[in-house]
């Protein structure tokens, strides 16, 4: 047996997280279509919804304005990002439980790699039922596990039998039995726009991947000939490991366009201290910082900067800040920071040319060894008492700021955000 096949991988995903967390909290929810995000009548986005919403064509990341044609009587809700945080935080010390190689994907996702967890509590399947029934006892959730013999295999198995299932898929060839017949869309990587390049060529589903590799290599060339390897199960990416191609972001819809500036800067501020804990939760370093801006009219913008690694919420929100003061300034309708470009090690100098360090001056104002140690001890403290545990006075003052400029509705959730780990699926273009 090879070394691929030797592992054991479980990809844990909760089940329609947020909405799952409120109906467990009022019962009255259940059984009712519940979407998550923004009001009616309002800008934004799905979050998330039940299963009962998705039944009526409600997705994530869907406007809610359009969610709210398919289900004008479904019960509209802001996210509660504590509440959910502080689920998300009992949920991976159940992980933590059964093995310390575990890459987060989202507050609510996960790998794990138990290869070796085997040998102190069971079988890898004994574990993927002790954590669902745990998770149930303690938490009142359900989620659904896969077991794979690599990452894109634990995630399909996840996936097979949703809501609150468990599935395995064991070899490459169970893999491929099980996938042949569906779309390209199916394999990890393809994304709608490689999907489309697929067709063009007469490449729809995975069998077609089969019969046609040497010419979805000379297509798409490495991006094809790593599709063709995955299609065929060969996945050999180790879990824990994976830093680069990923980004995690977080944006702000206004209700009312925004021309004040100052106002602007301090919604920035806030989403960098969020971005800063997460993925300093994650171990990583980011070297670019990408600044989105949405005007009237839907016309958006991004602008990005690469310089030094980095996971403190100063050094981003300068970055971010400089960024702004470039753009034009019409009136504003969404903001938002990505953080991508990651390292796991704070002192690998970026590739390529890049401009000087915005983090220099920072770095200049404070010992980096007090800085780090501080860093450590921020992100403890967070991780048991929440992330709003302390805060800096400038994000305090940006906090009240937001609070007292924004609409009844935007004081209630002050910077109502959200983050996501997105593969930079399209990486061809």
């Amino acid at each position: 047996m090879s070394k691929s096949n030797a592992r054991k991988i479980l990809h844990v995903d909760m089940d329609a997280f947020y909405a799952a967390v409120e109906m467990r909290d009022n019962p009255e929810l259940k059984g009712k279509p519940l979407i998550i995000g923004s009001l009616p009548g309002e800008r934004g986005v799905v979050a998330t919804c039940n299963y009962k919403a998705r039944e009526f064509g409600v997705r994530s990341a869907m406007p809610v304005a359009q969610a709210y044609k398919l289900c004008p009587h479904g019960h509209y809700m802001y996210p509660n990002m504590r509440k959910y945080q502080e689920a998300s935080y009992h949920i991976h010390q159940i992980w933590a439980t059964y093995t310390d190689i575990i890459e987060y994907i989202s507050l609510d996702e996960g790998f794990l790699d138990v290869t070796a967890s085997e040998m102190l509590f069971g079988s890898a399947q004994a574990i993927a039922r002790e954590i669902k029934e745990r998770t149930w006892r303690e938490l009142g959730l359900t989620c659904s596990v896969g077991l794979g013999y690599s990452m894109s295999s634990a995630k399909l198995a996840s996936e097979e039998k949703k809501p609150n299932g468990y599935f395995e898929i064991l070899t490459p060839a169970a893999m491929r039995e099980l996938i042949a017949p569906r779309s390209v869309r199916i394999v990890y990587t393809v994304g709608a726009k490689t999907a489309e390049r697929l067709e063009r060529i007469g490449v729809r589903t995975v069998a077609d991947i089969y019969s046609h590799a040497e010419r979805v290599a000379n297509v798409l060339g490495n991006h094809g000939s790593a599709i063709v390897d995955l299609a065929r199960g060969v996945d050999d990416r180790a879990v824990g490991t994976r830093t680069r191609g990923q980004s995690i972001g977080t944006e702000q819809t206004f209700q009312t366009d925004i021309t004040d500036l100052a106002y602007l800067k301090d919604v920035l501020r806030l989403i960098a201290r969020k971005l800063s804990y997460d993925i300093q939760k994650k171990g990583l370093y980011a070297r670019t910082v990408t600044l989105k801006v949405t005007y009237p009219g839907m016309r958006s913008i991004t602008r990005a900067k690469t310089a030094a690694a980095t996971n403190v919420a100063l050094d981003i929100y300068h970055s971010a800040e400089a960024l702004f003061d470039q753009i034009e300034k019409d009136p504003i309708r969404l903001i938002g920071i990505t953080v991508s470009n990651f390292t796991k090690d704070k002192e690998e100098k970026p590739q390529g040319n890049i401009q000087l360090s915005l983090f220099d001056e920072v770095k200049a104002e404070r010992p980096k060894r007090d800085k780090e140690k501080l860093g450590e001890v921020l992100l403890k403290l967070q991780q048991e008492h929440g992330q709003n545990i302390l805060k800096s006075a400038s994000e305090l003052a940006a906090e009240q700021h937001v609070g007292k400029k924004g609409s009844e509705k935007e004081k209630r959730r002050v910077v109502s955000s959200y983050a996501r780990a997105l593969e930079d699926e399209e990486s061809e273009n």
